[in-house]
């Protein structure tokens, strides 16, 4: 029996199932029981894309069971990124501009070339100008029957209210280690201590496992980020300095090595109250209890603050020199013994 390319998740996808194959109810002039539109939220990397795109797979397979059998041209085509009445809108120079909404409103304008439906998968709506935004309220409003939009957003509370309460939220959530672990060791062939590994440091989202293990260059980066942490801590004022003006300038980059420091900060914290199995960093836990031994609690509680802190502020748009510099600044250092 054919099953949705998705590992997890299994409630949204019994409810994307049901919208698919359930009675119609009667909107506005037509018959439906689809939504116009769905938001797929959740964090980074937790399988809102490959949802959608099963989603797209499914309302379009040549089956019409409500699950995509993955063998049919429709299915594969998607797949590859290659059927014509599926769309994907991305962001160009890290935004959504107001032209691609306007080409996607002439596009959902025609009538579908293949299937009933002419889907748009539209990644990253958060990224959006305000133009782009108000643009895209237009199609929201007032959908062409045949058109069905598919956002995704890592951001919803970056999204204007109106785009929200026109769309069917659907927020995915971390899936959990062990399955995440299992799925590595059998979908990806990895050895079960890389495998246990990578389902601790992901947080529950399966495709930064999957980046992890297939990108070569993240996991050199990952030790980077973890030593320049470590030489940090033992560096003066100055250098601390240097190193925020450097990271300042590395756009996304930026979230990812203070959400990786933030791990560190907690696994020190696990070891000092006696925890060492619930570490998130396994490969590392010499070095944490080394670091276990430097540290107060106090100490490590306060650097982990001000990492949840630094976040909160970047992600509120607060100019990021600024805010590295004091965290920079704030890092504990080795407690004298």
């Amino acid at each position: 029996m054919a099953t949705w390319p998705v590992i997890g998740h299994e409630w949204a996808i019994d409810l994307l199932i049901r919208a698919i194959t359930g009675p119609a109810h009667t909107g506005g002039s037509t018959d439906r029981r689809l939504s116009h539109a769905y938001l797929f939220t959740g964090p980074a990397q937790v399988g809102k894309t490959t949802l959608a795109r099963a989603f797209a797979q499914a309302l379009l397979c040549e089956t019409q069971t409500g699950t995509p059998c993955g063998a049919c041209r429709a299915c594969q085509r998607i797949a590859a990124g290659r059927y014509p009445d599926v769309q994907f809108i991305t962001a160009e120079k890290n935004t959504i501009q107001i032209d691609q909404v306007r080409a996607l409103r002439s596009d959902a304008a025609l009538s579908p070339l293949e299937g009933a439906y002419r889907i748009f998968i539209i990644r990253e709506i958060e990224r959006a100008s305000p133009p782009a935004a108000n643009a895209l309220l237009k199609t929201l409003e007032e959908p062409p029957p045949q058109v069905i939009l598919l956002l995704t957003s890592a951001r919803r509370d970056q999204l204007l209210p109106t785009i929200l309460s026109r769309c069917q939220i659907i927020g995915l959530r971390p899936l959990p280690l062990g399955q995440i672990q299992t799925a590595l060791e059998t979908h990806w062939a990895v050895d079960p201590q890389r495998a246990a590994l990578l389902a601790r440091l992901s947080s529950g989202r399966l495709g930064w496992a999957v980046n992890a293990h297939t990108d070569p260059e993240l996991w050199p980066a990952r030790a980077k980020s973890l030593d320049d942490l470590l030489a940090l801590a033992a560096d003066g004022y100055l250098g601390r300095l240097a190193y925020a003006e450097t990271l300042s300038r590395q756009g996304d980059a930026i979230e990812r090595t203070l959400e990786l420091w933030a791990t560190w900060w907690r696994d020190v914290l696990l070891v000092q109250r006696g925890l060492p199995a619930d570490v998130v960093n396994l490969d590392r836990r010499v070095q944490l209890a080394q670091q276990a031994e430097l540290y107060r609690s106090e100490q490590v509680e306060a650097a982990l603050n001000d990492l949840i802190q630094t976040l909160r502020r970047l992600k509120a748009n607060v100019n990021a020199r600024l805010a590295l510099d004091v965290l920079a600044l704030r890092l504990p250092r080795p407690a004298v013994v």
